[in-house]
């Protein structure tokens, strides 16, 4: 058996497991279980990291493999599954394709440009602390959950609009050249916080409307 095996990134594997589980859901129109999987994947990623520095000895071989298993679930988890989601919901056409072309490419762009940097040790400042360059890609798993509960207070011409600029702001964020201090444990507690409110609202109270003809080609292709 191939790779490196350790309790270091048992969660990378649960967050990608997740996401692969919320697409299934997604495709069968079950949209708030595919934004739960999707808050979930985040949650994950969120303390992956934390467990693998915690283990003291481990080799560089398997710190590199955690490193590129984490952006390679990142890409699935953060980047394909959202703009999967986004399509389900409504962002289509040619402009709908558009924004979601540049979410995914800015994605990818995001990730590798990040494994460079932390191959280099480059997003560390002169003082010790780690930042970010760019925004980081696990925060559509904040903004989606958050976009989707507010559908339950807006039209549905206007949530789809929100879903499009959600995914072309952030998509361009990725890329965009600015540093971002690593949050806090207080921070990412009050994340956690902010998330868990928005899924307990769209679990209670959004009734969004699944049209069949948005999952019918799904549906035909599985039949065949």
């Amino acid at each position: 058996m191939i790779g490196f095996y350790n309790y270091s990134v048992i969660l990378t594997y649960i967050s990608l497991l997740s996401s692969v589980f919320g697409m299934t859901q997604a495709i069968h129109g079950r949209f708030k279980t595919a934004i739960f999987c999707l808050a979930l994947s985040g949650l994950c990623d969120m303390f992956d990291g934390k467990i693998a520095r915690a283990m003291k000895n481990r080799t560089e071989d398997e710190k590199s493999f955690g490193i590129q298993i984490d952006s390679l679930c990142d890409m699935v988890c953060f980047g394909v599954f959202p703009a999967m989601i986004c399509y389900l919901l409504g962002v289509r056409g040619i402009i709908g394709l558009i924004v979601i072309a540049i979410y995914c490419v800015n994605s990818v762009i995001r990730l590798a440009f990040f494994n460079v940097m932390e191959a280099k040790n480059a997003l560390v400042s002169e003082n010790g602390e780690k930042f970010y360059k760019g925004l980081p890609i696990t925060s559509m798993a904040i903004v989606l959950p958050l976009v989707f509960m507010v559908q339950f207070f807006i039209p549905d011409w206007a949530f789809r609009i929100c879903l499009y600029v959600a995914l072309l702001v952030v998509g361009i964020l990725f890329v965009v050249d600015f540093k971002l201090k690593k949050p806090k444990n207080s921070t990412l507690a009050v994340l956690v916080a902010i998330v868990a409110v928005a899924l307990v609202i769209m679990i209670t109270f959004t009734q969004y409307r699944i049209e069949f003809r948005a999952i019918w080609p799904w549906m035909q292709m599985v039949r065949r």
